[in-house]
């Protein structure tokens, strides 16, 4: 009897062990990838999609147990150096990469591909208090390049501006100085680690001024935040405020928000569900509910040719 139980025993684990290694790695109902490596991504870059992507990894994740997704900020070149040196699978971005970026990665054998998930209308704020609510391009530059160093000469009070903006491996700071400055930064310029310190800094302060994601103009319930004012912005045209969404196209300061994947995002692995989760209605919902803007048909054109070539 104690031999037959062992034997028993024994093909009984042997099943088990066999169930086991064949389901390791197969899809769950939700087809999305679980156990090993392939359950895992990493992510890391820009601190304007943090939260964003945290959002999404949270759902996705809600419907795929077995995932295991870091999201982690630190910058667009923080992520894309990471990404260039094989430390990540997945890049934030809210600037577009380099060439030179590029190449380093392709000369580290990996040719870095192009996704777009979000949109964002990238948003000057002051204090609640300032009663300066329109800005053009030009005065924005002026102010941030240091020649204009008082409220009053664009229609405030006669107090001294205190710039506040993120720090050089931020992408945000690279779109802004791009498109707006067109040139250095003042010296004077508070360098701030991410957007919500931006946000604390100028709610603190009557004279500030700041540049932030859309996404951080509103809390977790879709309201508006306190304490500061949001300026409509004008390139030559109409002044038109981020919060009007329905004026993307004609906003100056719209962009595209990115992610690089260091390899091909090959069918079956849960970095390419995870992508085409983020692409989905649901993910674009929670894009939308975390404050920015839904991709364009533009940007649908352009993730579709990276498809193509997959």
């Amino acid at each position: 009897m104690k031999i037959k139980t062992f034997v028993f025993l024994l093909v009984a684990l042997l099943v088990v062990t066999s169930f086991v290694i064949v389901s390791f790695g197969k899809k769950n109902v939700t087809g999305y990838v679980i156990g090993g490596s392939e359950g895992r991504i990493e992510i890391k870059g820009s601190d304007t999609l943090l939260q964003l992507v945290s959002n999404l990894a949270e759902a996705y994740s809600n419907n795929n147990p077995s995932a295991k997704i870091s999201v982690t900020g630190g910058g667009s070149g923080t992520g894309i150096a990471a990404l260039i040196n094989g430390e990540v699978d997945v890049a934030d971005a809210s600037r577009k990469i380099k060439d030179e970026e590029i190449k380093q990665a392709q000369e580290r054998g990996s040719n870095p591909w192009e996704f777009i998930i979000a949109r964002d209308m990238l948003s000057v704020i002051v204090h609640g208090d300032n009663g300066v609510d329109e800005l053009t391009i030009e005065q924005l530059s002026r102010i941030y390049k240091g020649e204009i160093t008082n409220w009053k000469d664009v229609g405030g009070d006669d107090k001294e501006i205190t710039l506040y903006g993120r720090q050089s491996t931020s992408g945000t700071y690279v779109f802004f100085m791009e498109h707006v400055v067109k040139d250095d930064y003042s010296s004077k310029m508070r360098n701030m680690e991410g957007n919500q310190a931006i946000l604390d800094a100028v709610k603190q302060d009557k004279t500030g001024i700041g540049y932030v994601g859309i996404g951080y103009l509103v809390d977790e319930n879709g309201n508006k935040v306190s304490g500061i004012n949001v300026v409509k912005v004008s390139d030559g045209g109409n002044y038109i405020s981020p919060l009007d969404k329905g004026k993307i196209s004609e906003y100056p300061l719209s962009r595209p928000l990115f992610q690089y994947l260091t390899k091909r995002p090959n069918k079956g692995f849960a970095i390419y569900d995870f992508l085409i989760f983020e692409l989905s209605s649901e993910g674009q919902n929670i894009v939308e509910k975390a404050g920015f803007v839904e991709i364009t048909s533009v940007d649908r054109e352009h993730n579709e040719e990276m498809f193509r070539k997959l």
